[in-house]
């Protein structure tokens, strides 16, 4: 094999593609001739066919380094084993196949260019019908075999790439394969690269090394947290009364002091029915209502629950409406909504939104604790429209949803 060529097609590759350095020298070459060009195991081995370097140009060949380590920085035998699940034979090997396809749309869709050109007949979306910018798991369920995919039957990336154990695989055991760990360091030390220093790398791997190096948090612990803080916090529930005269009284002859008494906060919570938040999102939402529920204790009597859109149509205590219709559909205005709570009696002690945020947000901060809980909207949402929903009020916890 031209091993001079391979890798000076890899010092190519890191001299266009710097934040991916440390990932191509972390790669270890065995030449094969079992493989029809180039592909990965997930111990980070890199089979490379003698016949394929010797007839393939230079910059197309830096183009295949790139493209391999891409399938292992974005951990593709991972996802495709959770894709796949429990399933064996022939269903199997056809849903690893267009995960193998989908894998490779999502790193050939961004990150190529002329001075990097992929290989004449690289899997593309465009080559798919496909739109671009997507994940993994997005690109796959819109994939059928057929005659788009018939040119691609030849196609393999190895296990690094769907997850499938091929007979060429030297295996975890094998020599000069990395451990789980060095693995993980290696993703790590190329992610924080990428977010300390981007350059001119493409959005879909800033996305990716913001994933990896600051993972999302599970969004049900961080609303919870944030609705039994407001509900703990000190001075919420707190009420003066004359029920029980102050023991200060006693210093105050003819005088009757108010003592200070706790009871249970009150919530309110404003559901966001309008036509642009969806039926999943409102199940979600409804779900939400139960966790607030358990953090209260079970206290239902506690609760109550506004359905608005740009209007309030429905308002009761939870316990009074335990199916409580969520009525809606049109515009929204959720200032209508967190008026009409904030005028109930009683009054709230913590104030819960759960909307998508394409509402205006009332100018002052209510006289309570108020926690927002977002459902989140993916970014191209925002590239189709011209319209740019208001910022959540800084007076407010904000938690996103999803």
């Amino acid at each position: 094999m031209d091993t001079e060529k391979l890798y000076a097609a890899r010092l190519r590759a890191c001299h266009l593609r710097p934040y991916l350095a440390t990932a191509l020298f972390a790669l270890e070459v065995v030449p094969t001739r079992t493989v029809p060009t180039m592909a990965v195991d997930r111990s980070w081995r890199c089979y490379v066919s003698p016949l394929f370097v010797d007839r393939t140009p230079l910059d197309e060949l830096a183009a295949v380094w790139v493209h391999e380590v891409s399938h292992l920085l974005r951990d593709h035998h991972m996802r495709g084993n959770r894709i796949v699940g429990v399933r064996t034979g022939a269903e199997a090997r056809s849903r690893r196949f267009r995960i193998n396809l989908a894998a490779d749309c999502e790193i050939n869709d961004d990150g190529f260019d002329a001075d990097l050109p992929l290989p004449a007949g690289a899997v593309t979306p465009a080559a798919l019908h496909l739109r671009p910018g997507l994940l993994l798991e997005e690109y796959v369920g819109d994939i059928s075999p057929g005659p788009l995919t018939d040119p691609y039957a030849w196609h393999d990336c190895g296990s690094g790439a769907d997850g499938r154990d091929r007979a060429w695989d030297l295996g975890e055991g094998g020599s000069h394969g990395l451990t789980e760990s060095e693995r993980q360091s290696v993703r790590f030390r190329v992610a924080r690269g990428i977010v300390g220093a981007p350059g001119d790398a493409p959005d879909g791997w800033r996305r990716w090394a913001n994933d990896v190096v600051h993972p999302p948090q599970p969004w049900r612990d961080l609303l919870g947290a944030a609705i039994r803080s407001a509900v703990t916090s000190s001075g919420v529930g707190d009420s003066h009364t004359y029920g029980r005269p102050g023991r200060r009284s006693a210093s105050l002859p003819g005088v009757i002091l108010p003592s200070l008494r706790r009871r249970p906060p009150q919530v309110s919570v404003v559901i966001d029915t309008s036509g642009s938040v969806s039926d999943d999102e409102l199940g979600s939402a409804l779900l939400e209502v139960s966790a607030i529920l358990k953090a209260l204790g079970g206290r239902r009597d506690l609760v109550t629950v506004l359905s608005c859109d740009a209007a309030v149509h429905t308002a009761g205590r939870i316990c009074q409406a335990e199916g409580i219709p969520l009525v809606g559909g049109g515009g929204t205005d959720l200032t209508t909504g967190i008026t009409v709570a904030l005028r109930r009696s009683p009054k709230p002690d913590t104030l819960v939104v759960l909307t998508d945020g394409q509402t205006a947000w009332p100018s002052a901060p209510p006289p309570c604790r108020t926690v927002i809980g977002l459902f989140s909207r993916p970014s191209r949402w925002h590239e189709e429209s011209p319209y740019v929903p208001p910022v959540p009020p800084s007076w407010a916890r904000v938690v996103r949803i999803g």
